[in-house]
């Protein structure tokens, strides 16, 4: 079954070189078009890693291989420990990461004298999302936390601290989240259960397939998900994302919450990490050019929140540093 999210990536793919157009783009005409694309460039790109950012660098790839025929840019998605792990073997160029790099990757591409840069490519936030019918509105860290933390002995939606959903209290919640080696797993459970990776272990593990949890929250009145900003979005009413209270009031997932940063804590940054030997050939170099000038246009269609202007000409000056 073709994903919807898929075809939306197909549809930026289609569009985007018009926006570029009469935005008054140049990158890669029959002259070249500087750092962003031309003709003159040959040679393969491989990216793996996280299946949140997976979507957005297929655009970004779609778009820059049309205007550049000449070079290869292939895709995966192992999610971001799984992908940090080919990139720290030397097995590929580019990883994708919903999070940033951890320490024990950092030691693992140091063994294997890898270097590597950054740069953020848009901003995500996780939903935690419930079933339509369920009346909640709003959720704590603490009451997100007591769920799914480690050892959680909660089973019903009642067994939640000042929590009130009517006749659902005495329902179980069936908890749906990704695999360890996703970085929204990564993220989430540092974010509302204080440490990476602590979680309670009878949730169903759904992978990098974000949109299963979807599919599941939407047939369980008593489910529960975690989920990354482009799905929730894409999923319109079948879920209802809750707002996050951090202490300061509830938050609504939306996108202006996501930067200006009141949405946490579960606004995140979304990441491409480069290797020192990838960012040697010119075409890499023009790929990480061309997919932040596009970033605006490529995040908004494809359902994420894109940089702000800060974050744009942060990531801009990172990649003339490279160029360098």
């Amino acid at each position: 079954m073709i994903s919807k999210k898929w075809l939306q990536v197909v549809g930026v793919a289609g569009a985007v070189p018009f926006i570029l157009t009469a935005c008054g783009g140049n990158g890669g005409g029959e002259e070249g078009g500087g750092e962003s694309g031309g003709s003159d460039l040959s040679g393969t790109i491989s990216i793996d890693g996280s299946s949140t950012v997976g979507p957005l660098s297929e655009a970004a790839a779609e778009l820059f291989m049309g205007e550049n025929p000449d070079v290869r840019v292939s895709v995966a998605q192992s999610g971001t420990g799984g992908g940090f792990e080919k990139f720290c073997n030397g097995e590929t160029d580019m990883n994708d990461a919903s999070r940033e790099i951890g320490d024990d990757e950092v030691e693992a591409c140091q063994g294997n004298d890898i270097a590597f840069e950054s740069v953020q490519v848009a901003n995500d936030a996780l939903a935690i999302v419930v079933n339509p019918d369920n009346p909640l509105e709003c959720i704590t860290v603490e009451q997100a936390s007591q769920i799914w933390n480690e050892g959680s002995s909660v089973t019903t939606w009642g067994d939640v601290d000042g929590i009130d959903v009517g006749d659902l209290s005495g329902e179980d919640i069936t908890l749906y989240g990704p695999g360890s080696s996703s970085g929204t797993f990564d993220y989430f459970t540092e974010a509302v259960n204080g440490e990476e990776g602590v979680i309670r272990n009878d949730y169903t593990d759904i992978g990098e397939d974000d949109q299963a949890a979807v599919v599941g929250v939407e047939g369980d009145t008593g489910a529960m998900a975690y989920i990354p900003y482009s799905y929730f979005t894409e999923a319109g009413d079948a879920v209802k994302p809750l707002q996050i209270d951090n202490g300061e009031g509830c938050v609504e997932p939306t996108l202006e919450n996501v930067q200006d940063g009141s949405y946490a804590p579960l606004g995140r940054g979304l990441f491409v990490y480069a290797s020192d030997v990838a960012l040697e050939r010119p075409e890499a170099v023009a790929f990480m050019n061309f997919y932040i000038e596009n970033q605006a246009a490529i995040s908004e269609a494809a359902g994420f929140v894109p940089l702000t202007q800060e974050q744009m000409d942060t990531a801009t000056e990172q990649i003339e540093s490279l160029t360098n």
